[in-house]
């Protein structure tokens, strides 16, 4: 087989955290350990020669390269020190960049020379709309303990949609859409190299019921349940921070969707409905506990991580710091801004409001560009590896 590496994906690789890649001489024990290899397929072990060799469109067509949860197991059994969770980390980092668009905004969100600008945008972005919004004042605290952060953009006559929802989802909707977008494009990329590197044809294809019954759904039940999670060995401690941190985006998602049908409809034809959640409603208990398990979560996500790194096994990079850094800012903003307002102090309660529509929109805008992708590109490869394995994906025979 004619080889022509890629020195300069080689060259991002080891500077990505697979620094101890070429420690690798295939003695197959990461395979072995790997809770989630089996013998058809025993990853990373070819992942690893592959990243040797420098292919690159190899391991971009790769779903198990995906698949990998990084539980640590064949890090901590090899014997060389190779680290292949690292090394697949890295490859799935520079897969978020390569299938990532905008390219310039996906670069961008690469590496640690961006994060002026990273930070910037959303900075810009939301000082810009509270300016024109005309609602760029501090409250008094009567106002403030009435209504909260409800008329942050001001407040207008026209009853039938609110300001601060207007302005609101003016910010978050282009910057969720431009991730969807962005998302769709990569997966679609994605899912296509897959099928040309498994060499399935592309005329039997299951309808769309079939495949969210078949593939899709089971895919997203596993995730849910933390099944692959729970097969992890040396670093069992990540389903206690992953998980609650999961369920507290739903929780959270789940509020965020009350508070706009209690705001914006209901409360047009109830208008006792209008104004802050009372901390006894179960809506806010349930924003509360979200939040509690999201602050949780990052914590024991940010602890593992710091201790791996400490202990050498695990490589300080701004991918995996990146994430960590952005849900810590929503849930401490957040947490935060909600205290202010119980204590009733307005001008910091502005002000780390503010800071928590940055960091929210920071966590919308580059979510299919940092490690966050990694909800939509594990689904998708998880989807991929019941397809292949079903009818649907058997290889083409050539006549």
């Amino acid at each position: 087989m004619n080889v022509q590496p890629d020195l300069t994906f080689i060259k991002y690789l080891k500077g990505a955290g697979g620094d101890t890649l070429k420690k690798c001489y295939q003695c197959a024990t990461c395979s072995v350990r790997c809770p989630l290899s089996t013998d058809e397929k025993p990853f990373p072990r070819k992942e690893m020669i592959w990243s040797q060799w420098g292919m690159k469109d190899k391991l971009l067509a790769d779903p198990d390269v995906f698949l990998c949860h990084q539980c640590g197991d064949c890090t901590t059994y090899c014997p060389r020190g190779a680290k292949p969770g690292e090394v697949l980390g890295a490859i799935r980092a520079y897969a978020y960049t390569h299938f990532g668009w905008p390219s310039g905004l996906a670069k961008l969100a690469s590496s640690a020379k961006g994060l002026p600008m990273l930070i910037g945008i959303p900075v810009v972005v939301i000082f810009v709309m509270w300016l024109i919004s005309g609602g760029m004042h501090i409250p008094n605290k009567e106002h403030f303990a009435d209504h909260g952060y409800q008329q942050f953009f001001g407040t207008w006559d026209f009853k039938w949609y609110a300001k601060n929802i207007f302005f609101i989802v003016l910010i978050m909707v282009p910057s969720l859409g431009l991730a969807i977008v962005s998302l769709y494009m990569g997966l679609t990329r994605l899912w296509k190299q897959m099928k040309n590197n498994a060499d399935i044809s592309g005329n039997y294809r299951p309808s769309v019921p079939q495949f969210v019954g078949q593939f899709l759904w089971p895919s997203i039940v596993e995730i849910l349940t933390h099944k692959r999670f729970k097969e992890c060995g040396t670093n069992h401690d990540r389903t206690r921070g992953h998980l609650p941190l999961m369920l507290a985006f739903i929780g959270l998602f789940i509020v965020t969707c009350w508070s706009l049908l209690k705001n914006d409809i209901l409360g047009l034809f109830w208008p006792s409905l209008h104004g802050p959640l009372p901390l006894y409603d179960p809506f806010k208990i349930l924003a509360n506990v979200s939040a509690i398990a999201l602050l949780f979560g990052i914590y024991v996500l940010w602890s593992n991580r710091s201790k791996a790194e400490s202990e050498g096994t695990s490589s300080k990079t701004f991918y995996d710091w990146f994430l960590i850094w952005m849900i810590m800012a929503v849930g401490v903003t957040g947490f935060g801004a909600q205290i202010i307002r119980w204590i009733n102090i307005p001008s910091l309660g502005y002000f780390v409001y503010f800071l928590h529509l940055v960091s929210v929109m920071m966590l919308f805008l580059y979510l299919p560009y940092t490690k966050f992708a990694h909800i939509a590109y594990r689904t998708t490869a998880m989807a991929f590896e019941k397809f292949r394995s079903s009818a649907f994906g058997k290889p083409v025979i050539e006549q």
